[in-house]
């Protein structure tokens, strides 16, 4: 994870002073950092009933369209509102530093599909767990959750207890 790791970049008072953004950018840059942190991602879930995978917009598409074409199955983007084309159902939630809302096609995902929901960090929480109410919404199963970065100090966990999670760098 050392090699991880030393591809995330701090940038100090950034997108408000006093926070410290871990920047993936030269991560993702490294195809060989890329290909690792996938492949770190899945690992956990290899041989289970996972069905789909979900990301959160923006850089957690990164990851979960990679993760799911390694799986071979389907990967259904959460996006911000007015991105998609057809109906769509809705979650608000609040942030570190606002509110946001995250969309879904209403035929996102089967009644019985397992459902692993990937993003590049957990900070707090909100995002992730807004995504789990989404996906629950739209009646499909939460099956796991995956992060490339957790931020430990923000307890982010703590909204997602009846998950299981699955975070590859730790801060």
């Amino acid at each position: 994870m050392d090699r991880l790791k030393n591809k995330i970049r701090d940038i100090p008072n950034f997108p408000k002073p006093g926070i410290i953004f871990k920047d993936i950018t030269p991560l993702v840059k490294d195809p060989a950092a890329l290909r690792l942190s996938v492949h770190q991602l899945i690992h956990p879930f290899l041989g289970t009933d996972i069905t789909a995978v979900a990301g959160m917009e923006a850089r957690g598409f990164i990851f979960a369209s990679l993760v799911a074409w390694e799986l071979g199955i389907p990967f259904i983007p959460l996006r911000k509102p007015g991105k998609l084309p057809y109906d769509t159902e809705s979650v608000s939630y609040d942030l570190e530093y606002g509110s946001a809302t995250l969309e879904a096609h209403i035929d996102s995902f089967e009644k019985d599909d397992r459902v692993l929901l990937i993003d590049d960090l957990l900070a707090t929480g909100g995002t992730a767990k807004a995504s789990c109410e989404l996906v629950e919404k739209l009646g499909a199963k939460v099956a796991a959750l995956a992060f490339v970065i957790e931020l430990d100090f923000l307890q982010g966990r703590e909204k997602l207890k009846d998950y299981e999670i699955h975070s590859l760098l730790h801060y």
